[in-house]
């Protein structure tokens, strides 16, 4: 059997119905024995393998610099949430004004990357808690998105990472995110369906009551004119 029958044979057998039952990203134990400089280095020379085989001229300017920066762009930015010394290190503080309520941190912006092909992932996240005594700075929730975004994801898997990061830094289960993008796996090839976005959701606590989780999603549609 030819090699391209049996690699069109195994993508037919896992198709696009391949998620991930692991809540964590599946990242090998020895993944951080080779430095972020090291690393670099060898991305760049499989990039400039990629684009050979693919037919480039990489002696063209536009292209020379090409495996360089893709191999810079993964490690420090796209896939630097994979890197533990990156993980944002949140300050809390006592809720000195009593604030019971939730608070909606809404419309963070949301970079990733689909896992399955490579592509970006691209939308908001909303998030909210309920203080049980700890309140934390309204920009390290973002920060704590921003951290589980830049990795290869799985949006079921980010969503559900986020609550569990700040249930724990916070110190209670009232912690909720929704989030709502679009994957380009699935807006520019495949089906090619440039209107679809997904929404995926994970509640904890309070917000698995019906009422409480309503007020949540109610507060993610306000107008915020500015």
């Amino acid at each position: 059997m030819k090699l391209e029958d049996i690699l069109k044979r195994e993508l037919d057998s896992i198709g696009d119905d391949h998620h991930s039952s692991n809540q964590e990203n599946p990242i090998r134990e020895d993944a951080f024995d080779v430095s972020d400089a090291e690393k670099i280095k060898l991305i760049e020379v499989k990039v400039r393998d990629i684009l050979e085989i693919l037919g480039m001229d990489l002696t063209d300017d536009s292209l020379k610099g090409t495996p360089l920066r893709v191999a810079k762009m993964y490690v420090n930015e796209v896939f630097g949430g994979l890197n533990p010394e990156k993980k944002p290190i949140p300050s809390t503080f006592d809720n000195k004004y009593k604030y019971g309520e939730m608070l909606v941190e809404k419309n963070i912006t949301l970079y990733s990357t689909c896992e399955h092909h490579l592509l970006p992932i691209i939308g908001l996240a909303h998030v909210a808690y309920v203080s049980n005594g700890t309140v934390v700075g309204l920009s390290k929730i973002n920060r704590v998105v921003n951290y589980y975004s830049k990795r290869p994801q799985v949006q079921e898997r980010l969503t559900i990472q986020v609550v569990k990061e700040l249930q724990k830094i916070l110190n209670t289960d009232d912690v909720a995110c929704v989030i709502d993008a679009k994957h380009l796996c699935v807006n520019s090839r495949g089906i090619n369906d440039i209107s679809c976005s997904t929404v995926t959701a994970e509640f904890g606590g309070k917000f698995k009551d019906l009422k409480f989780r309503r007020d949540f999603l109610d507060y993610i549609k306000l107008e915020t004119d500015i």
